[in-house]
C-alpha cells in the first residue's frame, strides 16, 4: 500500500460521509498517473501554489490601491486568511481539508490589478464581460504553464469557479465561499481602522454586540456558527441572527469604507489607466507576450488583452503605463 492509498483509506474512515473523498474524485480533463505520495487535492494545492499566478497575488490591491503601510491585505494574504478560516471549518466538520485547502489557494487567482475596480474596469471594456471567479478558473485551465494549464481535479475548479455566485457542489468548495466572506468583511475593517477611515466604535453596536468588540472575537463568533449550524447538515448553513448581523456588516462597509472617497479616490486613476492599456494593446498586440498573441489566433484580440491585463499585478500594471504613456528624460547616446 502506497502512503497515498494511506491517507486515502483514512479519508473513508475519519471524515464524515458528506465530505469529498481524494479516491473518488471525478478527476482531471486529462488523465494523469496517480502519485505515490500524495492524493489529487493534495497535488493540486501543491501545483497552485508554486504557479505564478499565485506569486502575484502579493502585489494585488485588496482594499486599499498601492498603500504606502506594511500591514494592510493584499490579495495574497487575504488568500491566506480565507484558506485558514475555511481549512478551521472543514477539520471541525470532518469535510476533507486538502481540497478546502486547494479552492481556498486558488479561488483569487484571475483578480485583475486595483481589485474589484480593476475588476469593473475589464468587465465594461471586454465584450465577453469579466468576473474574476470565471477568470480564476480560465487561470488553471487555460493560462497556467504557458497555455497548457495546471490539470487540476473537477472538485478544485468546482469550487473555484462557484466560490462567488451560486454555491458550488462539494461542501468544501461551499466552506470556502462563506469563509471569503468572512475574510474580507473583518479584513476590510481592520483595514480601515489602521488607515484611519473609521473606529471600530463606528460600528453599530448592534453589531458588535451580536458578532463580538473586536476582530478575532468577530472572525470567532462567524466561524462557531457556521460549524454549529452545519452539524450532521448536508449543506453549509450559518445561524439566521449571526447571518443577518454578518449582512448588516457588509452593508455597513459598503456605506462607509468601500464606497468612502479617502478610500476610493484613486479608483477613477485606476480606471483611466487600465482602459489606456487596454486600448493600446488592441491596436498594438504584437507588443504583449507571445503567450497572449497565441491567444488572439486561437480566440481573439479582446480576451488575449484581458487576460494580459487581468494577470498584471499593480506595479506591473504602473510601469508598464509608465513605459508607454510617460515621457521619459532624455539620456545621451
Amino acid at each position: 500500500m502506497t502512503i497515498r492509498e494511506r491517507y486515502e483509506q483514512q479519508e473513508s474512515k475519519t471524515l464524515s460521509a458528506f465530505a469529498s473523498k481524494a479516491a473518488f474524485s471525478k478527476g482531471r480533463e486529462r488523465p494523469e498517473p496517480q502519485c505515490e505520495i500524495r492524493t489529487v487535492f493534495q497535488r493540486d494545492v501543491g501545483r497552485i501554489v508554486h504557479c505564478s499566478s499565485f506569486r502575484r497575488l502579493k502585489h494585488k490591491t485588496q482594499v486599499f490601491l498601492s498603500p504606502d503601510g506594511d500591514h494592510y491585505r493584499t490579495r495574497l494574504t487575504h488568500t491566506l486568511e480565507v484558506s485558514q478560516i475555511a481549512r478551521t471549518i472543514s477539520r471541525a466538520l470532518g469535510l476533507n481539508e486538502d481540497l478546502t485547502e486547494a479552492v481556498a489557494m486558488g479561488h483569487d487567482l484571475g483578480h485583475p490589478p486595483f481589485g474589484h475596480a480593476g475588476e469593473r474596469t475589464l468587465n465594461r471594456l471586454c465584450p465577453y464581460g469579466f468576473a474574476h471567479n470565471e477568470q480564476s478558473l480560465r487561470v488553471v485551465d487555460k493560462l497556467e504553464r504557458d497555455g497548457e494549464g495546471l490539470n487540476l481535479c473537477y472538485e478544485v475548479r468546482d469550487g473555484i469557479l462557484h466560490h462567488t455566485g451560486m454555491p458550488g457542489e462539494t461542501l468544501e468548495g461551499r466552506v470556502v465561499r462563506l469563509s471569503d466572506r468572512i475574510a474580507y468583511i473583518n479584513s476590510d475593517i481592520d483595514d480601515a481602522v489602521h488607515a484611519g477611515v473609521l473606529k471600530n466604535s463606528d460600528i453599530p453596536a448592534l453589531i458588535r454586540e451580536t458578532l463580538g468588540q473586536t476582530y478575532g472575537e468577530r472572525i470567532n463568533t462567524l466561524v462557531f456558527s457556521i460549524v454549529s449550524a452545519s452539524q450532521d447538515q448536508t449543506d453549509i448553513l450559518m445561524e439566521e441572527e449571526i447571518s443577518a448581523a454578518m449582512d448588516a456588516l457588509r452593508d455597513f462597509l459598503f456605506e462607509f469604507v468601500y464606497t468612502n472617497p479617502v478610500v476610493k479616490g484613486e479608483e477613477t486613476k485606476a480606471d483611466t489607466l487600465l482602459a489606456s492599456l487596454y486600448e493600446h494593446f488592441r491596436q498594438n498586440p504584437d507588443t504583449m507576450p507571445v503567450q497572449y498573441i497565441e491567444t488572439i489566433y486561437r480566440e481573439d484580440i479582446d480576451r488575449a488583452v484581458c487576460d494580459y491585463i487581468a494577470g498584471m499585478s499593480d506595479r506591473f500594471a504602473l510601469a508598464v503605463y509608465r513605459d508607454i504613456f510617460i515621457p521619459k528624460g532624455w539620456e545621451r547616446i
